[in-house]
C-alpha cells in the first residue's frame, strides 16, 4: 500500500480534510495532498528518504499534519518531539532514537540548535525562514521527483515517548499496521459518520493528539487544528466548527464546563482519557447531556484499550468500559489469570501493540522475547527494526504488561484502579490507591484525590492523599494570611511561626494571647492565631496554590505553585471527611496524611504527577485524625517496621499504658486530652477513636491474611513492571 492520504485524495479529493481553528482556514483532500507532495519532495531533495527517522519539533501547524504525512509518503518514521521539552531533553530523545534529521519552526530553532549541537552529525531544518547559520530552510531546495515506497503493516510508522511519570520516558515504534488497527477498533467503538469534524487540543507529540491525524485520513472526514488549549477558546471553536469528535483529559473538561457551563450539542464524541475521570465530573456531563467516552489507553497500544460508552458511564461510574475490537486483556496475579472482580495487573494484546521498546543502541539484545514470538533477529520491518532491535522484557504469555492495576466486573466492564508501582504496603497490609482514591472521590466537597504512600518509619508506607477541592480552596483563613509571612527558627524547629497581624511574622506567646501551643518539630507546621476571632487552633495544612494559564497553555494540565500563605485550616468538614471514609475503608487504608489544593499537579499528558503530589504531602501535609497508631495496635494490626519512632517533645503521656506509636502519630493542634489517657468515661468526638468492645472484638477475630501479614512485619515489596510505564498513572494513558 502506499501513503494512506494518497488513496484518500483519490476517493474524497473535494471533501474537507483540515480546518484551522484560529482563522477558519481550510484545506480539502486535494490541496493537502499538495502540501505533502511539496514537502516530500523537499525532505528527499535534502537528503531524507525510506528507512530515516525524522524528529519533528513544531507547533501543531498545518505544516506539521503535513510533515505526518510526508514522512509516510517517502517511507521514513515520525518522531515527534515535544516543544515544552529542554534542549537538554530533546538531546537525548534525539540520541536515543537515533535521529538522521531534525525539523523544528521558528518557535523551536534555538532548542532545536541546542539539542542537535550536543549529537554530533545531525541536521536541523526549518518550515520557516531560519534565525541561525546552523540550520536549513526546507524550502531553499525544490522538491525532488518523488516515487513513493510501498508499505506493509509491519513497517515502523513512527515512535513516539512514553509520558514518564514513574521512570525514565522510553520510546515506542508503533507500526503502521498497529496504528490502522486502532483507527479500526476505534471506529467500532465510537461510530464514524460523513460529516464527522474531530477537533485537536492536545499535543501532536502524544498519541491522543497525533492519532486524529491519521485516523481522519483513514476516515475521509475533517480535523480542526487548534495551536493550543484555553478552555474558554476550545469550547467556542466546538460550537462554532460544528465539531462533533474531541479527545481532552479530565482537567481540560472540567475547565470548559467551568467556564461555559455546558458545550455545544454539535459533539457527538467526547474521549476522555489520560487521568481517571472524578465522579462528580462524569455525573455533570450526564446532567447536561455531554457525550463522554471513558477510555483507558496507553501509547504502546496506539491510543484506546478499552472504552465505555455514555450509557455504561451512567449506570458504571468508573468503569473505563470493555476492551476495544481485536484487542486482548486479562488480569493476572504472579503471572496468572485472576477471578473475576478480583484484582491484578492488567496484561494486553493484540494487533494494535507495540512490537516492543527502542533499546539503546542497535545491535543489543532483547531482554525478553515473549512466548509465541519470533525468534530474535527475525525482521518485522522495513524501515530498521526487527526483534533484535526491542526490548521485550515487559512481554509475557499474556501480552504487554501494562503495570496497572485493575479488575473486571461480572459484566466485562474494566475497572482501573493504580500503577503496580503505586501500590501501598502499610503495617503489612496491601493498599490500592486508586481504591482508596474512588472512595474519597464520592465525598460531596471533594473534586478530585491522589493516594500516594510516604516512608514512614513505624509502618514502613502510610497512606497520604492530596485532595482538590476546587473554589473551596483557599479557606477563608487562608487567604487572609499574608503571603509574606517569614519565616522563623526553621533551621532549628523545621517549621513556619505565622502570624496574622499587622506586625508581621511574629513568634505567638500561647499563654498571654489564648493560641494553641505549637509543635513544630513533630508536626512540620503551623497553627495560627486569628486575631478578631479569639484564640482558635487551625490544622497544618498543605493548601498549595495553583497557577492556572501555564497549565491552560498545557493541555490542560496543572502546575503547583508554592506560596508562603498556602497553610491554613481545612477547607471542607474534615472530621466529617474522616467519618466517611471510615464508614467505607478499612482502618489501615484511611489516610494518615492529608493536604488540599485547588487542582492536582499533573504532567503534560494529564496524569497525575506523583512526585509533585508526594512532594506537596511531604512538606505540608498533617494528619487529620488522632490516636490513628494506638488504635490500629488496639485492633489487632502492629507496625511492620520494629525501628524505634522518633523521639517526641510532646510531655509524657498521663497513662503509662498509652500505645508507643501514640506519641508518633501526627496531631492535629487539639489542646484536649488524646488516646489511652482521656477519660474513660468521657465520650470522644474523634471519628477515628475506637469503642473498646469493638477493638477486643476486631483483635479476637482479626483477618487471618492481615493478621498474619502485621504480625510478621511482612513487608515485600510487590513485582512490578514498567512501562509506559514511566506510568501512564491508573486509568488512562497517552490515549486519543
Amino acid at each position: 500500500m502506499r501513503d494512506w492520504l494518497s488513496h484518500r485524495v483519490v476517493s474524497s479529493p473535494d471533501d474537507t480534510a483540515l480546518v484551522r481553528a484560529e482563522d477558519g482556514e481550510a484545506w480539502s483532500y486535494t490541496d493537502l495532498d499538495r502540501l505533502v507532495a511539496e514537502t516530500a519532495g523537499r525532505l528527499v531533495a535534502h537528503g531524507l528518504g525510506e528507512g530515516d527517522r525524522i524528529g519533528v519539533l513544531t507547533p501543531p501547524y498545518v505544516g506539521t499534519v503535513g510533515l505526518v504525512h510526508a514522512t509516510m509518503r517517502i517511507g521514513a518514521t515520525f518522531v515527534p518531539l515535544g516543544q515544552e521539552l529542554t534542549a537538554r531533553e530533546i538531546a537525548a530523545r534525539i540520541d536515543r532514537t537515533d535521529l538522521d534529521a531534525v525539523v523544528c519552526a521558528e518557535p523551536t530553532e534555538p532548542t532545536a540548535t541546542d539539542a542537535a549541537a550536543e549529537i554530533e552529525g545531525v541536521p536541523v531544518y526549518s518550515v520557516d525562514d531560519p534565525t541561525s547559520a546552523e540550520v536549513t530552510g526546507i524550502h531553499d531546495v525544490d522538491p525532488a521527483s518523488l516515487d513513493p515506497p510501498e508499505w506493509s503493516f509491519e513497517d515502523p510508522l513512527c515512535v513516539l515517548f512514553t509520558s514518564g511519570t514513574t521512570g525514565e520516558p522510553k520510546p515506542v515504534p508503533l507500526t503502521a499496521g498497529n496504528v490502522y488497527s486502532s483507527a479500526v477498533a476505534s471506529a467500532f467503538r465510537l461510530g464514524v459518520e460523513a460529516d464527522d469534524r474531530w477537533l485537536v487540543s492536545l499535543s501532536l507529540h502524544h498519541m491522543g493528539g497525533l492519532a486524529p491525524v491519521y485516523r481522519s485520513v483513514l476516515y475521509g472526514t475533517t480535523l480542526v487544528l487548534r495551536e493550543g488549549f484555553d478552555a474558554g477558546g476550545t469550547a467556542d471553536d466546538i460550537d462554532a466548527y460544528d465539531v462533533t469528535g474531541v479527545s481532552l483529559v479530565p482537567t481540560m473538561l472540567k475547565r470548559m464546563l467551568d467556564r461555559r457551563g455546558t458545550l455545544s450539542d454539535s459533539l457527538r464524541v467526547v474521549l476522555l482519557g489520560g487521568a481517571p475521570a472524578p465522579a462528580e465530573l462524569l455525573e455533570r456531563c450526564r446532567d447536561y447531556s455531554v457525550p463522554v467516552y471513558p477510555t483507558y489507553g496507553m501509547t504502546e497500544a496506539a491510543s484506546q484499550i478499552t472504552t465505555a460508552t455514555p450509557r455504561q458511564t451512567r449506570d458504571r461510574i468508573g468503569t473505563v468500559g470493555r476492551p476495544l475490537f481485536g484487542t486482548d486483556v486479562t488480569v493476572v496475579d504472579d503471572g496468572d489469570p485472576v477471578e473475576t472482580g478480583e484484582t491484578g495487573e492488567i496484561v494486553v494484546s493484540g494487533p494494535t501493540i507495540t512490537p516492543g521498546y527502542l533499546v539503546e543502541d542497535e545491535g543489543d539484545p532483547p531482554d525478553a522475547v515473549g512466548e509465541g514470538d519470533a525468534s530474535p533477529g527475525e525482521a518485522i520491518g522495513l524501515n530498521g527494526i526487527d526483534l533484535a532491535d526491542v526490548d521485550r522484557s515487559d512481554f509475557g504469555p499474556y501480552g504487554l504488561h501494562t503495570g496497572d492495576v485493575g479488575r473486571f466486573d461480572d459484566d466485562g466492564y474494566l475497572h482501573v484502579l493504580n500503577r503496580v508501582d503505586d501500590r501501598i504496603i502499610s503495617g503489612g497490609e496491601n493498599v490500592e490507591p486508586g481504591e482508596v482514591a474512588d472512595v474519597l472521590r464520592e465525598y460531596d466537597e471533594v473534586d478530585d484525590v491522589a493516594v500516594v504512600g510516604l516512608d514512614d518509619e513505624v509502618w514502613g508506607e502510610r497512606v497520604a492523599a492530596l485532595v482538590a477541592v476546587g473554589d473551596r480552596f483557599p479557606s477563608p483563613a487562608t487567604a487572609s494570611v499574608e503571603g509574606d509571612a517569614a519565616e522563623q527558627g526553621a533551621a532549628e524547629q523545621g517549621a513556619v511561626e505565622q502570624n496574622a497581624s499587622e506586625q508581621g511574622a511574629v513568634e505567638q506567646n500561647a499563654s498571654e494571647q489564648g493560641a494553641v501551643e505549637q509543635n513544630a518539630s513533630e508536626q512540620g507546621a503551623v497553627e495560627q492565631n486569628a486575631s478578631e476571632q479569639g484564640a482558635v487552633e487551625q490544622d497544618a495544612r498543605g493548601d498549595e496554590l495553583v497557577d492556572d494559564e501555564p497549565a491552560e497553555q498545557s493541555a490542560g494540565t496543572a502546575t503547583p505553585t508554592v506560596e508562603a500563605g498556602g497553610i491554613g485550616p481545612a477547607p471542607i468538614d474534615e472530621a466529617a471527611f474522616v467519618a466517611f471514609a471510615r464508614e467505607r475503608l478499612a482502618r489501615f487504608k484511611i489516610p494518615k496524611t492529608i493536604a488540599y489544593v485547588d487542582e492536582l499537579p499533573r504532567t503534560v499528558s494529564g496524569t497525575v504527577d506523583r512526585e509533585a503530589t508526594r512532594a506537596l504531602l511531604r512538606e505540608r501535609g498533617a494528619d487529620p485524625r488522632r490516636n490513628v497508631d494506638a488504635d490500629l495496635e488496639t485492633a489487632g494490626f502492629k507496625p511492620a517496621d520494629p525501628a524505634e519512632p522518633p523521639e517526641s517533645t510532646e510531655p509524657p503521656a498521663e497513662s503509662e499504658e498509652d500505645s508507643p506509636s501514640e506519641a508518633n502519630a501526627s496531631k492535629t493542634g487539639s489542646d484536649e486530652p488524646s488516646g489511652d489517657g482521656a477519660a474513660a468515661d468521657e465520650p470522644s468526638d474523634d471519628p477515628d477513636e475506637v469503642d473498646i468492645a469493638d477493638a477486643e472484638e476486631i483483635a479476637t477475630e482479626p483477618s487471618d491474611d492481615a493478621a498474619d501479614a502485621a504480625e510478621s512485619g511482612d513487608t515485600a515489596a510487590v513485582e512490578a513492571g514498567e512501562r509506559d510505564g514511566d506510568g501512564d498513572d491508573a486509568s488512562a494513558g497517552d490515549e486519543e
